[in-house]
């Protein structure tokens, strides 16, 4: 078992999940995949898996059983840029023949620069380059009497939750994001094909729908709001709409990013409902107006509070988790209080937080009076005291509750769950360490809280 806190950087995804134990047939072709990034890049990642085990590429869970490997990049911060360089030359020193793909990939130039043995180099979301790149350099050899479509597609998490992408790209043109320049405005999906591969997934076993996107809130506003034939009727591309249709699926649905628009208030009766998780997952990113004026975002911070204030009024057992930014160029120490003055109203649930960079290509490189790393990280520090000390208060406050959880992990130790109020990988756990032994990944059941850590809960099996 693995104790909080985890890594708050809010651009990581959980580690893809292989399944080592198929054989290889004698002359199929075989594809490693190193997923970096964010959880929208490992559904990137998966979609491609799934297209080439269709195709009857063997998919390989280390470097040196592939005949080339597949690094998906992240460029969201230079420190992940400098993490995908490195990732690269890992696989091309372990294994050789690499191609390159994701958000860095849209700048080509900088790849090879600094590693020009690699096979080839696509963009974001770009699945046919990277499947003509794969063909080219490790050439299909299908058995038509074997390999066929997995039934759910290839899933790089645990079997029992999964990431559910509803739209690409983003209509925000925050300065310190370059996000829109690598995938674009925004374009949803049809609500009819993502509730098709919700309802799959839930088929297949996943028992946690994690619905991921740039922008949650604004789904279907490029489409606007078009209906779709579903289930004898028809539905909106709205994402109100489509929670309440997820919901109906006898699964967790969770929201990640959703921006905190008006319409989000539609949201909270589902989730007293319980058709939808009580989870907000809102990327507030600071809360002074002159701060949020110079990011270009929304600067409503006190109408926030009070949109806060709402959703706790109409589903008391709501979880709000949030990212936000310290050092952003020209922020004063006084901007800073009114920051941390404004967690101190908020009292979200759950908090990361990342000390501002610079990103080649972002507008807010050029903006003046930027922070000395030193006040940066010792702003970092007093923010996530903050933080911790709310979490903290607001965990005790759960000893002695009932919590439905759903298992993640057993091993020799105990079973590590999470609450409702918990996202894989970001949140925290809660931990049994008596009475176990029957349970599996995947399983709900209820426990009885017994104690709690700044982070972490223990319990019994109710």
């Amino acid at each position: 078992m693995s104790l909080n806190p985890p890594n708050l950087r809010p651009d990581l995804a959980p580690a893809p999940q292989f399944d080592a134990g198929a054989a290889r047939r004698e002359g199929q072709p075989t594809i490693g995949m190193v997923s970096l990034g964010c959880p929208k890049a490992l559904v990137d990642s998966e979609r491609i898996l799934t297209r080439l085990r269709a195709e009857g590429y063997q998919i390989s869970p280390d470097y040196k059983g592939a005949d080339a490997v597949i690094v998906n990049t992240c460029g969201f911060l230079d420190s992940a840029k400098a993490e995908s360089l490195e990732a690269i030359g890992e696989a091309l020193k372990e294994n050789g023949r690499v191609l390159v793909t994701g958000c860095l990939g849209a700048e080509p130039e900088f790849i090879t620069g600094a590693h020009p043995s690699v096979l080839a180099v696509t963009g974001p979301h770009q699945y046919e380059a990277v499947l003509d790149a794969v063909h080219k350099a490790v050439p299909p050899a299908p058995d038509p009497f074997i390999d066929l479509m997995p039934a759910a597609g290839v899933k790089l998490t645990p079997r029992h939750f999964s990431y559910l992408k509803i739209s690409e790209g983003c209509n925000h043109k925050c300065k310190f994001c370059i996000i829109p320049d690598m995938r674009g405005k925004l374009a949803s999906r049809p609500a009819h094909a993502v509730l098709r591969e919700a309802e799959k997934l839930v088929e297949s076993g996943v028992r946690e729908l994690l619905v991921i996107s740039q922008d949650t809130s604004a789904y279907g506003v490029d489409r606007k709001h078009d209906l779709h034939p579903w289930k004898g009727g028809e539905v909106r591309s709205h994402i109100t709409d489509l929670a309440r249709e997820m919901g109906k699926l006898g699964a967790w649905v969770r929201l990640h990013y959703v921006y905190p628009y008006p319409h989000v208030r539609e949201l909270i009766p589902l989730m007293a409902e319980g058709l939808v998780l009580p989870y907000l997952d809102i990327p507030f990113q600071h809360a002074d107006p002159g701060v949020l004026r110079r990011m270009a975002r929304p600067a409503a911070a006190a109408r926030t509070l009070d949109e806060i204030a709402a959703w706790r009024r109409d589903c008391p057992d709501i979880t709000l988790r949030s990212t936000f930014i310290v050092g952003y160029p020209g922020e004063t120490e006084a901007e800073f209080q009114v920051l941390l003055d404004w967690m101190d109203e908020a009292q979200l649930d759950r908090v990361g937080c990342f000390k501002y960079e610079n990103v080649a290509g972002a507008r807010s490189n050029d903006l003046p009076d930027h922070v000395p790393e030193e006040v940066k990280q010792e702003r970092w520090e007093r923010f996530m005291e903050k933080a911790q000390a709310i979490s903290e208060a607001k965990l005790a406050a759960k000893v002695g509750s009932l919590q439905q959880v759903i298992v993640d992990e057993v091993d020799a130790e105990g079973a590590t769950c999470r609450t409702m109020a918990d996202a894989p990988e970001i949140d925290g756990n809660l931990y049994i360490d008596e009475g176990f032994e029957g349970l599996a990944p995947g399983d709900m059941l209820t426990v009885e809280v017994e104690e709690a850590s700044d982070y972490d809960l223990w319990g019994r099996i109710a």
